[in-house]
């Protein structure tokens, strides 16, 4: 924003006497002369040279300032830590520029700078709680800009001062320069160019291994251990996992596939789909639109138990289905939605997948994308993982673990044969699902791995 301002049509006492002494030359009077200044007008009967106004303009510069505050996050998250702060004070940051980050017990959060600015000062330490709306940090903002075209007639000397003296002489700068000058902007310290003397360490060989010394001088007991806090994302995941164990009567059932069919379709497919959709084509799109028709086929799989208004238990059946996919990153793990299974295709689930992925990753996850799930896939087998009971993920009622594909011999039609395997493990809640359904669920989902053609006709 300009910060400039016309003050309007000023005379300054000092020009009032320059204009009177100009036709009063003649009159000096005692010390006044010492300053430059004459007898006053009623003591003298010459007539007054006429005064001389000129416009001139003053440039006001101000400087605001932008208070950054910890940002709404969900409506469940109401604090978190700040894990880092990515700019230092005196830093330039741009308008919506990541400036920090706040780790809460399920996401991390990004602050964004809201003005452009200097990073004038920050108020919060890292590894600090801090409650949304929170004052973290405050930008100066820089409100300078060009003269208008009315004052850029004016010269060098009329702008931040009064213009030349009525008797036409040019004010020097330094006289016509306010008190209250307008504060530089800081600069950003520049790296040192020169290079420093490299030091001879030969020297130092000797000092760490000194003559005589040998291998029994590392002592075995010199082994070190450092302690680091556990995140607000782990502790929130380890209470949730107890939690369900607390909660949930968990039983895990297994079944094996081979995914021979399977692994042949997208040996044909997947530069086809690539080329076409963009989509680099794997096994969790089939692996979720499998899940979906086999929850279709068994809605309690698919439901959950609740507690109404009045304390009551009730089981919640849902027509849609909405799957989590859990994603590891460096933090923890996290497990983001695709919604609406029952409507998407094998390369739109894989779409939306490679998606999450890609934002997990980058920490870029939203409470939005966490939100909601009736069912979770966990896949281990990008791990190399033979075989596992994942922990049911409340208030759903199931999850299934899917895991690496391994070749190994199996009996075909009383022959023996190399084939494709892979072991899924469904961990459900006894308390809503019982045998019959879990059982069902993983034959009805292995029926349509290892005919992957069937999907097409559901």
């Amino acid at each position: 924003m300009p910060a400039e301002s016309t003050l309007g049509r000023i005379m300054k006492p000092s020009y009032y006497w320059a204009a009177w002494a100009k036709g009063h030359s003649c009159c000096n009077f005692g010390w006044l002369g010492t300053w430059g200044l004459q007898r006053p007008p009623w003591g003298c009967t010459r007539p007054r040279a006429p005064f001389e106004r000129r416009n001139f303009s003053v440039t006001v510069q101000l400087q605001a300032a932008a208070v950054v505050k910890v940002p709404t996050m969900a409506e469940s998250i109401s604090e978190g830590t700040l894990s880092a702060m990515l700019k230092k004070v005196g830093d330039f940051v741009e308008v919506d520029e990541e400036i920090a980050t706040i780790e809460t017990d399920k996401i991390d959060v990004s602050v964004l700078a809201p003005e452009a600015g200097i990073l004038q000062e920050i108020f919060v330490n890292e590894g600090s709680t801090v409650t949304v709306g929170e004052q973290i940090a405050r930008i100066e903002i820089d409100l300078e800009r060009p003269l208008s075209k009315e004052d850029t007639s004016a010269r060098p000397g009329d702008v931040l001062g009064i213009s030349e003296a009525l008797t036409g002489e040019t004010v020097a700068p330094e006289l016509t320069k306010p008190s209250h000058q307008p504060i530089d902007p800081i600069e950003e310290p520049k790296l040192a160019t020169s290079t420093p003397t490299p030091r001879k360490l030969t020297n130092v060989e000797p000092e760490l291994n000194p003559a005589g010394s040998t291998a029994a001088s590392f002592m075995p007991g010199d082994r070190g251990k450092r302690s680091v806090k556990m995140s607000r994302m782990r502790m929130t995941i380890a209470d949730r996992l107890k939690q369900s164990q607390n909660t949930a009567a968990s039983l895990t059932t297994f079944n094996e596939v081979d995914v021979s069919a399977l692994v042949k379709l997208r040996r044909k497919y997947k530069d086809e789909i690539l080329e076409s959709h963009g989509v680099k084509i794997g096994f969790m799109g089939a692996f979720t639109k499998a899940a979906t028709l086999a929850l279709k086929a068994f809605p309690q799989v698919n439901a959950s138990i609740e507690t109404d208004e009045q304390g009551d238990a009730m089981v919640t059946y849902r027509d849609y289905v909405d799957i989590s996919v859990a994603v590891s990153t460096p933090k923890g793990l996290v497990t983001p939605v695709v919604r609406n299974c029952e409507r998407l295709s094998v390369v739109e689930i894989e779409r939306a997948i490679a998606n999450y992925t890609q934002k997990a990753r980058n920490g870029r996850i939203t409470m939005d994308d966490l939100a909601g799930g009736n069912f979770t896939i966990s896949n281990g087998g990008v791990f190399g993982s033979m075989m596992g009971t994942p922990i049911i993920n409340l208030p759903q009622t199931a999850v299934l673990g899917v895991n690496a594909i391994k070749e190994r011999p199996v009996a075909i039609d009383g022959k023996v044969e190399i084939r494709p395997m892979m072991y899924l493990a469904l961990t459900y809640d006894h308390r809503l699902i019982d045998g019959r359904e879990s059982v069902g669920f993983l034959v009805k989902l292995r029926d349509y791995l290892e005919d992957p053609v069937r999907m097409l006709l559901e």
